[in-house]
């Protein structure tokens, strides 16, 4: 690694505005307990244990920044890592750019990172990281596909649905987070880019928008997103294994 690239700053931002209806009522998905502990908090720390990460940004509800401070008070992490929270918008689109407003000027190197994907490894985040230090604009960490895919042509009453095609199963990725960014490069992104309706749920498309390269590295089965309670019931199972192995906290 260069000596200019161990200067780049390294920031995440994590939005956990969203409701996460799938899983059912109860509290914001970010909040959820995943081992009796909020899905955010292990989500803050999964970016923290990177030594890379100086500032994880927390995108709260709009009306639930003080909330949610709290809560992280209430929590350890790493001395090393400063914690900023700051409410978010109506779309995750939004949240992500008031995530990008909040940065220091001395951030060059920006994670996002969803806080329903609580288990991501360290080595992921790391990954990801130098990928963007070596050069890359926009990085994702993905794994190839166990299924095979259908191109639908959808039915909005829920009726059956008519094939159009079959992708190339060794062509496509699943792609998970952190997903990280030259800072400028996304903040562009952010500035030039926009979606109808529920805005962009994808940085790394925003870049593609831009006619920026995207690069894929490898992802991790552990960083899954938590979306339908059965996921809850894995991310248990796997923090439980985690406990007893490795004396995860």
């Amino acid at each position: 690694m260069s000596e200019d690239s161990r200067r780049l700053r390294t920031a995440a931002v994590i939005p956990a505005a969203g409701r996460g209806v799938r899983l059912g009522p109860g509290a914001p998905k970010a909040l959820r307990a995943l081992g009796g502990t909020p899905m955010l908090i292990h989500a803050v720390r999964a970016m923290a244990a990177s030594r890379a990460v100086s500032l994880v940004v927390v995108v709260a509800p709009p009306d639930g920044a003080p909330e949610v401070r709290a809560l992280l008070d209430s929590h350890t992490f790493p001395e090393r890592t400063e914690l900023l929270v700051v409410p978010g918008g109506d779309t995750r689109q939004q949240s992500v750019s008031l995530g990008l407003q909040a940065l220091p000027e001395d951030v060059d190197v920006v994670l996002v990172h969803d806080a329903a994907r609580p288990l991501v490894p360290v080595d992921t985040v790391d990954t990801v990281i130098n990928a963007v230090r070596g050069g890359a604009p926009a990085v994702v960490p993905a794994l190839p596909l166990a299924d095979t895919v259908k191109e639908v042509r959808p039915d909005s009453g829920g009726g059956s649905e008519p094939v159009v095609g079959t992708p190339e199963r060794a062509r496509l990725r699943a792609v998970q987070t952190p997903q990280g960014f030259d800072r400028d490069t996304l903040v562009k992104a952010h500035e030039t880019v926009t979606f109808d309706g529920e805005g962009a749920t994808d940085d790394a498309g925003m870049v593609e928008r831009l006619g920026a390269p995207v690069v894929v590295v490898p992802g991790h089965e552990e960083a899954f997103k938590v979306t339908r309670p059965l996921d809850l019931v894995l991310a248990e199972a796997v923090l439980a294994r985690r406990r007893v192995t490795d004396g995860y906290a």
